[in-house]
């Protein structure tokens, strides 16, 4: 088994409203360290092992996952336990 770990983010050239929201706030909370707040979405997916795998995540994430006019994704497939 494969457990692939799926993390979703806006695209640089797109405003990160939340993201702002969020890095308003935590510097209103005196942390003024904190220069940037990017938002996103996280999944996890259980496959079973086949050599198409890879082509079929791209899918997933192309189709299902992301909005690909505004967001990219990145993924990382790991041993499920």
């Amino acid at each position: 088994m494969k457990l692939v770990k799926v993390y979703v983010t806006l695209k640089p050239s797109v405003l990160d409203a939340q993201g702002e929201a969020i890095k308003s706030a935590i510097q209103t909370m005196d942390y003024d360290k904190v220069s940037a707040v990017h938002m996103g979405k996280y999944f996890e997916l259980n496959f079973e092992d086949y050599p198409d795998l890879e082509k079929d995540i791209d899918a997933i994430c192309d189709n299902l996952l992301t909005n690909p006019n505004i967001e990219t994704y990145r993924y990382e497939i790991l041993e499920a336990e």
